[in-house]
């Protein structure tokens, strides 16, 4: 049915339909009775004086055949439409419909009963099996999956599928229900609206859509297949299977993330005009949304992030080191994208953020102490009656006995400063593992004051007024007073 702009096709659609029920509504009006009426805009189909539809030139064409034929199509089914009105509400009618109506009830209420009923039972007798098998799986996954919860999951999972099918067949029932009878056949067409139209246009955009999905597919797989690829030459250059100049190790991992961060990236680019709803104004104002938000609130996590691996790429430090930041020391014990976290000698976990780190000063005294260069010192300050030669030889005899320092380079003194009282003697011995750095200083100490007291050299910290007049230094037989106990290769006093 053709229309203008003034008179659309559904106008006149609505107005002839309206004439049409006004007449099956009228019991005198008997359909044969139609009559064709040659006029000057058409041909006027006419049910008694009354002009019901007038057959224009135009709808002709779009059926494509002569408008005299068209006319008697539209004549005959609007007879039909008059009299299939009235059949449809005969009391014989409606009652075969209320009768069919009571049948669809009483087929769906056994349906979800027996259903119902069959899914009780198969659960009912599947539960010992299954939960037989959970529990050994249960046991193979050492209690990581919980037998009564993965069966509670699978017993959902059957009643859920037995209440969408439920709910189906319940729909169906309602709407041919609704559409047997004339009156409520707008209510089934308001329920196909509302509960079939959305899954129509879900499906015919499913439909259109899967040319996109295929490629969208085919990027993930090359992409994966990629990433795998390359994990295995990171690895390798991890272990060191494969060596390039100027790559170290300890990049690896760093340098594979960031390869792998910008081939995903690469490939939501390539992806993104084929994502279904990509070109949607709702998709693009998310898009927008969510670049704001991360923006706004993602400045500290870049800054951290960029921090860590411009760390880990200069080679500030590696896991193991130790290392002072600021006033903290202690080993690295992990590096992560935002933090990197210590473990002092007392046991304290601390982390501390990325961005922090480039902005204090970094001591790693690991590095040369894996080549056995970092030096241990420690001063003492001696009165000038004590010979310097002498002092000199008691701090390198002390460090020699200090067991993990090494012999080779040989330790060496300095001194310091000449003060008014004393001179600074500064005793300097390589060590090769700086995580022992705390029990080396203690064993020096006590080396240092146990070479001094046994030669009777006093040491002027803390500082003296006047010059005593006995040396100020323990005597060997009192090394070891109560409660302190001897070694048991310690020489007799």
């Amino acid at each position: 049915m053709a229309g203008i702009p003034s008179f659309p096709a559904a106008a006149r659609a609505e107005m002839a339909a309206e004439r049409i029920r006004a007449l099956a509504r009228d019991p005198a009006f008997k359909p044969e009775t139609l009559q064709l009426r040659e006029e000057a805009i058409g041909t006027a189909i006419l049910g008694g004086s009354q002009v019901i539809f007038v057959v224009h030139e135009l709808d002709a064409q779009l059926e494509g055949v002569e408008r005299s034929v068209v006319a008697q199509v539209f004549r005959q089914r609007i007879a039909d439409a008059i009299q299939a009105y009235r059949d449809e509400r005969t009391p014989e009618s409606v009652w075969r419909s209320l009768l069919a109506m009571l049948v669809a009830a009483a087929l769906l209420a056994a349906y979800v009963w027996v259903t119902r009923w069959f899914v009780l039972r198969v659960t009912t007798r599947m539960e010992p099996r299954y939960q037989a098998k959970l529990k050994g799986l249960q046991a193979k996954s050492f209690g990581v999956l919980d037998a009564d919860q993965m069966w509670t999951l699978l017993a959902r999972a059957f009643w859920t599928a037995w209440g969408l099918a439920a709910l189906a067949v319940g729909f169906l029932v309602l709407h041919f229900a609704l559409n047997v009878l004339p009156w409520t056949r707008r209510g089934a067409l308001w329920l196909e609206e509302v509960g079939v139209e959305p899954l129509r246009v879900m499906g015919a955009a499913v439909r259109d859509s899967i040319p996109d999905l295929i490629f969208l597919v085919l990027l993930a797989l090359i992409v994966r297949y990629l990433l795998k690829a390359l994990e295995l030459y990171f690895v390798g250059l991890e272990s060191g299977a494969i060596r390039h100049a100027g790559f170290y190790p300890e990049w690896a991992s760093t340098t594979y993330k960031l390869v792998r961060f910008g081939i995903v990236a690469f490939a939501l680019v390539i992806a993104y005009p084929y994502i279904p709803g990509s070109s949607s104004d709702a998709f693009k104002g998310v898009s927008v949304f969510v670049g704001v938000v991360v923006s706004l609130g993602g400045s500290t996590i870049i800054a951290n992030t960029l921090a860590g691996y411009t760390l880990i790429y200069r080679r500030a430090f590696q896991i193991g080191d130790r290392v002072k930041i600021g006033d903290k020391l202690g080993d690295i014990v992990e590096m992560r994208a935002q933090v990197t976290t210590l473990r002092t000698p007392k046991n304290e976990h601390v982390v501390l953020p990325n961005s922090m780190l480039l902005t204090n000063e970094i001591v790693n005294y690991s590095v040369l102490a894996r080549q056995g260069r970092l030096i241990l010192h420690s001063t003492v300050t001696i009165g000038y009656d004590a010979p310097w030669r002498q002092v000199e030889a008691l701090l390198l005899e002390a460090a020699a006995r200090t067991q993990g320092l090494l012999k080779e380079p040989a330790p060496f003194v300095l001194q310091n400063a000449l003060g008014d009282f004393y001179v600074d003697y500064e005793i300097n011995a390589y060590c090769g593992d700086a995580s022992q750095m705390a029990g080396l200083y203690s064993a020096l100490h006590r080396n240092i004051q146990d070479q001094f007291n046994e030669h009777g050299v006093q040491i002027m910290s803390p500082h003296f007024e006047a010059q005593p007049e006995r040396a100020v230094v323990v005597p060997k037989p009192q090394w070891y007073a109560a409660p302190a106990r001897p070694p048991e290769d310690a020489p007799k006093a």
